[in-house]
């Protein structure tokens, strides 16, 4: 992850700035994912009666794949000097164009969209994001991360 100044974001916007690593959705993941979330829809937990379904076997909960992003960003985004934190500030234009299988591989492509300084020293980022599935062609899902960077 570059860290540049402030002034230097510009430069940045509508460059790619990180892919991060391969995340496997398991199995175990999905079901975990399941319990916290109480939503235990066959589709996610029941692999024999989800072999009868479109997908062929489980898939991961969208909003899953969604909660991965975080993990997927670290290290995946440009840093500011002088950061005191950042903060997940939300996500935009939200959308889950392909199901991702149990035992499948996503990571995230960044790119940065636009740097508003809101106030003196407080940076409201966003990014493009797109998780892939590994050898898929169509995307999992697309999304604009929003993050708050505070520099001192």
């Amino acid at each position: 992850m570059p860290t540049i100044m402030p002034s230097e974001l510009e430069s940045w916007k509508g460059k790619e700035v990180g892919v991060s690593d391969w995340f496997e959705a398991s199995q175990d993941r999905i079901n975990k994912f399941a319990d916290c979330t109480e939503d235990h829809q066959f589709i996610h937990i029941d692999e024999e009666k989800a072999k009868n379904t479109p997908f062929g076997g489980t898939i991961a909960h969208g909003l899953l794949t969604l909660s991965m992003l975080p993990a997927m960003s670290a290290g995946c985004t440009l840093g500011l000097k002088g950061t005191v934190m950042g903060i997940n500030y939300g996500y935009d234009k939200v959308r889950f164009l392909n199901p991702v299988r149990a035992g499948s591989k996503i990571r995230a492509r960044h790119t940065l969209v636009d740097a508003v300084e809101k106030q003196p020293g407080r940076w409201l980022i966003s990014y493009d994001v797109t998780v892939e599935i590994e050898g898929i062609e169509t995307p999992a899902l697309i999304a604009r991360s929003l993050v708050m960077v505070v520099v001192g």
